[in-house]
């Protein structure tokens, strides 16, 4: 996958090793002869290179966060910071609050100039220090205003919407005849961006449903027939709660978006939670948000300022339907419901995320000051790469029902493959 460059590299770098802009990593590693391997679709090694498109003593750079929260935001800003700051010397970066929005001069106010006292301990907070928002912005407006203010490179942090506002960015500011670097961060805590094996602050938010999974199975063992939901946030795919499944141990059914279910019927959810509460007087259910969307009598569709589709409440729906279960078969349950979404993404990043944030940001300016553009920075077989923006939003990436991930789920719980 060749990636765009804005033009020949002529500074010379201060790192002292370089990466070659020849080096490739392959999307498949496994060659199976019964199946075919992508074997044409190799991406550019991320890195640094020996040359440099921007002078860094003339250069300003643009950093601004969208969309929701996510564990290691902080962290990123602080590391893209000390990399263009330290590692190359860059004149200015400004720090756009407020997301996409920040960019609007009409819509902000006005962008700050980061410092090494401005983020010297935001790694310690979650949230994000610049701010973000949500749903569109006037771009024509913003383009104005990087090329009024001179921005040369701007790190856009977020979604895959996110990512297709940056790549409308480069696109406009390319057609303006202004040279500007655009290189994405892909932040998600679902985990679920395609071509990249983790997003920072996935296991973060692993860790913190766990602890939630914890107390919801206190709460379900200490009544008699206790209950417990937990509503885990994976709009579109289950790895939240299959990996907090994982490591918690103690989860008697996942319910995710990648493998529908029918509640009632011989081999429905309902009975098999029943035969659970009957035999073992407890139970705990973690449901992803994404799951059970088929469930639902209304079709309308409503959709969030990003144009996201707003997606229906499948953990109430649950307690709903599982208490006038239980109720209607005159076993008296105890029902405990958690929904800790907005708390397990607020959260600061752990270890694990905190080092990821880290080599994200520090591979996303190596791109930057090169002169490349119209990219995402992603991870695959251990390395980091390049991944076109275009390619990137074109697939996200799921739970495999057949595969290791929700074999070792139904391994964990004792649930069957399928509630049918």
């Amino acid at each position: 996958m060749n990636i765009t460059s804005l033009g020949e590299a002529r500074f010379p770098s201060p790192l002292r090793h370089a990466v070659s802009d020849q080096a490739r990593i392959p999307a498949d590693i496994v060659r199976d002869p019964a199946v075919p391997a992508r074997a044409d679709l190799l991406f550019e090694l991320a890195g640094p290179r020996a040359k440099l498109f921007f002078d860094p003593a003339h250069t300003r750079a643009g950093i601004v966060t969208c969309g929701g929260l996510c564990p290691g935001l902080n962290n990123v800003i602080r590391a893209l910071f000390f990399e263009l700051h330290h590692t190359y010397g860059v004149a200015e970066v400004l720090g756009f609050r407020g997301g996409y929005q920040g960019l609007d001069p009409a819509r902000s106010p006005e962008p700050v100039v980061l410092t090494a006292a401005f983020v010297d301990r935001i790694h310690h907070h979650g949230g994000t220090i610049l701010g973000t928002s949500r749903g569109p912005v006037d771009m024509a407006a913003a383009v104005d205003n990087l090329i009024r203010r001179n921005v040369q490179i701007l790190f856009t942090v977020g979604g895959d919407g996110t990512q297709r506002g940056g790549n409308e960015l480069f696109q406009q500011s390319k057609e303006r005849g202004h040279a500007l670097s655009v290189v994405g961060i892909p932040k998600t805590i679902d985990n679920d961006v395609a071509f990249v094996a983790r997003t920072f602050g996935y296991l973060t938010a692993v860790e913190e449903a766990v602890k939630v999974l914890d107390c919801a199975h206190t709460e379900a063992r200490s009544v008699h027939n206790g209950l417990a939901l937990v509503k885990l946030m994976g709009r579109h795919a289950g790895f939240i709660a299959a990996g907090a499944t994982l490591a918690n141990q103690d989860v008697n059914f996942t319910l995710i978006p990648e493998v529908p279910f029918k509640l009632d019927g011989k081999n429905g959810f309902l009975p098999a939670l029943k035969a659970r509460i009957q035999n073992r007087a407890h139970a705990v259910v973690a449901v992803a948000e994404g799951a059970g969307q088929e469930l639902f009598q209304d079709s309308s569709i409503d959709r969030d300022p990003s144009g996201n589709i707003k997606l229906k409440d499948i953990g109430l729906f649950l307690r709903e339907r599982i208490e006038a279960y239980f109720r209607e078969a005159n076993i008296p349950i105890a029902m405990r419901y958690f929904d800790p979404s907005y708390s397990i993404r607020s959260n600061p990043a752990n270890a694990a995320d905190a080092v990821l944030c880290d080599l994200y940001a520090r591979n996303a300016v190596h791109a930057a000051m090169a002169g490349k553009t119209g990219l995402v920075i992603g991870l695959l077989h251990d390395s980091f790469i390049h991944i076109p923006i275009e390619m990137l939003v074109l697939e996200k990436k799921h739970i495999d029902p057949d595969g290791t991930w929700w074999n070792a789920v139904l391994a964990t719980t004792g649930q069957p493959a399928r509630f049918e």
